[in-house]
């Protein structure tokens, strides 16, 4: 019995589904307070009014609140669903370098046991500060899961495998978005507020415990080099680097504008006007889109870099069709192809930069997925905002028009990522020294051999 534990510890799908949970629920997070904390905030504010007010609104949907409450007031909300962007930005540098020097299974833990904290912050909070801080402690654990979480999988994962393995953990991400609108709904109207974030709170003990079990000696076999500051801004002078996180960016951009600008020019435009479930709904594709292209892109037979390539293209087009689209069935076609390509961006660069340090000779994963993490962060705090500005000054139209053509005129950047593909994965002989702890093994199995 201990012999066949410590094989599970070793083995490499338990990490895999460590990290698989560590982003599900934190992505279950991130969207169940969607549907709630809206109702929650503004049935508080009838009580302090109205005395018979506690059963609050109960024939709407999770999506019908959502932008209900953002109608008659979006300043607060957007404060409160903006400070989780704003704060995992701030922490993920540190987290970068945190996991260098304490390795990366202690912030994946710590980010953990973080959430937990803001899940019963959110669970019993009462006050709109309370909800705030929670928001803003859920924000520091997604950095700390985000890049430790890659980290270990860039260092336990074969340079072979990567492309498989990783894209498939991204469906967590998709998994738990698609999951916690309705679970959230659901649980809020039949249950109460505090139900859904107590049965997150319980899988986010069952993950801790799965961490702390998995956690030994072995996994922090693997040599740290020396950190320095200066090691850190020399990240920026990298092409390849700066083009795969470039990449990253300008398409979950994309993606991020489309939140505040979609629903209103629905309304504007559209006749009839869409209900407010319509509004809500029309973001489904983006999300199956995205569960499709993470899980399939890394399956693909082609390099890296052509199927960031073509996720461009695609992304691209998509936008430029958004506008002509005249009812909402028009409209789930082109979402399904931002979030297919926004999925096959991420199944196809994430690992591409675990690739890149290999390159160098390096094992400092946790600086280059903390790089990437600040970029996307920067898309889903700043494209919100200046894209609610923009719509203002050019119109829908051709702001997605715009988009479109950014995300065209980046594609030929991806042709720098060719000299790496054909440099590192394609001649054996100049495979780098890698980190990973499959490859290691496999190495100690050759030296013996000979």
């Amino acid at each position: 019995m201990q012999l066949l534990i410590q094989s599970l510890r070793n083995s490499n799908l338990s990490l895999f589904l460590i990290i698989y949970l560590s982003f599900f629920l934190d992505n279950v997070l991130l969207t169940v307070v969607v549907p709630i904390i809206p109702d929650y905030l503004f049935s508080n504010q009838n009580i302090d009014n109205h005395d018979n007010s506690r059963l609050g609104p109960k024939t709407l949907s999770p999506l019908q609140e959502k932008f209900e409450t953002l109608e008659n007031d979006n300043g607060p909300l957007g404060a409160l669903l903006a400070s989780k962007a704003f704060v995992q930005l701030a922490f993920t540098p540190f987290m970068g370098y945190l996991t260098e020097i304490m390795g990366c299974c202690i912030p994946l833990l710590l980010g953990s046991c973080n959430m937990l904290l803001a899940t019963f912050l959110f669970a019993y909070g009462n006050s709109y500060g309370i909800l705030v801080l929670a928001r803003a402690l859920h924000g520091s654990s997604s950095a700390a899961i985000a890049v430790s979480g890659m980290s270990i999988l860039a260092k336990n994962v074969s340079q072979n495998m990567r492309a498989k393995i990783m894209p498939l953990a991204f469906g967590g991400i998709a998994l738990g978005v698609l999951i916690g609108y309705p679970l959230g709904g659901a649980a809020y109207q039949l249950l109460g507020k505090p139900a859904p974030f107590l049965i997150i709170a319980f899988l986010i003990c069952v993950s801790i415990v799965l961490q702390l079990w998995y956690i030994d000696d072995k996994s922090n076999e693997t040599t740290i080099d020396e950190i320095k500051c200066g090691q850190f801004l020399s990240l920026l002078n990298d092409k390849q680097l700066m083009v795969t996180t470039f990449t990253i960016c300008i398409c979950t951009s994309t993606m991020a504008i489309l939140e505040p600008c979609v629903p209103m020019w629905l309304l504007a435009h559209l006749n009839p006007p869409p209900s407010r479930w319509q509004l809500g709904a029309v973001f489904i594709p983006d999300s199956v889109g995205y569960f499709i292209g993470s899980h399939c892109a890394g399956l693909l037979p082609m390099a890296s870099w052509r199927v960031a390539f073509s996720a461009l293209v695609l992304a691209g087009l998509s936008c430029c069709a958004l506008p002509l689209a005249s009812t909402l069935s028009q409209l789930s076609l082109p979402h399904f192809g931002l979030g297919l390509s926004v999925g096959a961006v991420d199944a196809a660069l994430v690992p591409f930069l675990a690739n890149l340090v290999d390159k160098k000779g390096s094992n400092q994963y946790g600086p280059v997925y903390a790089l990437q993490q600040v970029f996307v962060s920067l898309a889903y705090a700043f494209g919100p905002l200046l894209g609610g500005q923009a719509v203002h000054i050019f119109g829908f139209p051709w702001l997605m028009r715009v988009m479109g053509f950014m995300n065209l005129l980046f594609c030929p950047l991806l042709l720098e990522l060719e000299k790496d593909h054909s440099s590192v994965l394609l001649d054996d002989t100049k495979t780098p020294r890698s980190y990973s702890t499959l490859d290691n093994t496999y190495s100690s199995l050759d030296e013996e051999a000979n």
